[in-house]
């Protein structure tokens, strides 16, 4: 089926800036509130806001087998189980009704009505019921960084096992949000500097964690393994993510088993899923990986992609900082790598389940995706253009993650993820 939502030259009959993160070629999928306190299911078109549960009802999606109330629904989980043949159709037949060429909608002013919307006349809302989260760590710049912070500097920094599997953890999908939301300082149990016995109260080591992470359809059966030249059929789309993390409860906690409370306090994501027919055109070559994987994980062809990634400081009455700006094509695990290694001992795994890359470091000093990294573990405090300093971040920071891939004049982009966060939580 052809990806005729793609087309380069085509342009919408809706207004959309020259460097707009959705042109008519993105056509992304969340679930937003209307002005009228209707929770939808809908796409955008630069400022626009469109509702796909109108359109539906109104059946500009005739000759499409959906249930009649796909896009009136909270979540896009069954949208998403419907599979990919049906993504494409829908995503195909949204470009066709706001391609400039058709006047269906476009000189149909009571339908426009109940269709469109601007953006700042809606409130984005948590696009999936996410069952299930997984964070990996796939990122190898990030791994010996951390491993060399953490443990001994003069040291590779990568355990043993790095090179081999896809490293993960499972996360608590209870707190996972949407941008815009602000997150308060979270209480730990963590041992202070030169001290013998661990503390319980606020943590002084907040970070972010510039990720991006995957949304998955229904996968597998208990049991069942998913081949790695199938894997891609079960990724709906991309968003980005604030994986917040505390650095001195994590150091504390993770011996044996890793970050627990450390890090599922929250987690922050971007409320449109950029689905992989989108971002079709900005494939890429990942790192090269020596050894090479176990036969299950070994793949050909490219399945990183080119995108953009930016993330900034801005301090309560201050002035933002752009501390680091990387690329998701330095993921060394792949997507597909991870979802094949998370089913390769018959997990199961279901539409709407979320699964992050883990932070995304260059390997240049203003390509790294953390705090942790960026400061040294806070040996090496940074300036920000306020005259300010950090080391980790500070009450009344909001931290915002942007990315956009471009290439042939196209411009897919993210749109952002961005929280403030706050002191910690007091119960009235």
């Amino acid at each position: 089926m052809s990806l005729s939502a793609n087309i380069i030259n085509r342009k919408s009959w809706l207004e959309v800036a020259t460097i707009s993160d959705f042109p008519i070629q993105n056509i992304p999928f969340g679930v937003f509130l209307t002005k009228e306190n209707v929770v939808t299911v809908g796409t955008r078109i630069g400022d626009f806001a469109i509702d796909l549960g109108a359109l539906q009802q109104l059946n500009y999606f005739d000759g499409i087998d959906l249930t009649d109330d796909m896009f009136l629904q909270d979540t896009l989980n069954d949208f998403i189980s419907d599979g990919k043949k049906t993504w494409r159709l829908v995503r195909n037949r949204i470009a066709d009704i706001f391609d400039e060429k058709n006047p269906k909608l476009r000189e149909n002013k009571n339908h426009k009505d109940v269709v469109i919307f601007k953006m700042d006349e809606v409130e984005m809302q948590l696009p999936v019921l996410i069952g299930d989260y997984t964070d990996f760590y796939s990122n190898k710049t990030h791994a010996i960084n951390t491993g060399k912070i953490r443990n001994n500097p003069s040291e590779n920094g990568l355990l043993p096992n790095w090179l081999h599997i896809p490293i993960g953890y499972h996360g608590r999908s209870s707190t996972i949000i949407p941008s815009g939301i602000a997150v308060n300082r979270p209480m730990g149990q963590y041992l202070p500097e030169g001290e013998t016995t661990p503390v319980f109260g606020p943590s002084r080591m907040v970070d972010f964690e510039l990720e991006t992470a995957f949304i998955t359809t229904d996968a597998n059966i208990m049991g069942e393994r998913i081949p790695i030249n199938e894997a891609e059929d079960y990724i709906f789309g991309m968003v980005l993510m604030n994986d917040w993390s505390t650095r001195d409860i994590q150091k504390w906690e993770s011996a044996p088993l890793g970050p627990f409370l450390s890090k599922n306090f929250a987690t922050s994501i971007s409320p449109w899923i950029i689905t992989m027919d989108a971002l079709e055109p900005f494939r890429t070559k990942g790192p090269k990986q020596d050894p090479a994987p176990f036969p299950y994980l070994q793949f050909k062809g490219k399945h990183n992609f080119d995108i953009n990634l930016e993330v900034s400081l801005l301090p309560e009455n201050g002035q933002e900082t752009i501390l680091s700006k990387t690329n998701s094509k330095y993921t060394y695990w792949s997507m597909i790598q991870q979802l094949v290694h998370h089913t390769s001992n018959g997990c199961r795994v279901n539409s709407g389940d979320m699964m992050g890359s883990g932070t995304i470091s260059g390997t240049s000093p203003d390509s790294l995706g953390s705090m942790i990294e960026i400061t040294w573990g806070g040996k090496n405090p940074i300036k920000l253009n306020d005259g300010t300093e950090r080391k980790f971040l500070n009450d009344g920071d909001t931290v915002t993650i942007k990315g956009y891939s471009k290439n042939n004049g196209v411009r897919i982009g993210f749109g952002e993820v961005t929280s403030k966060l706050l002191p910690p939580f007091v119960r009235k």
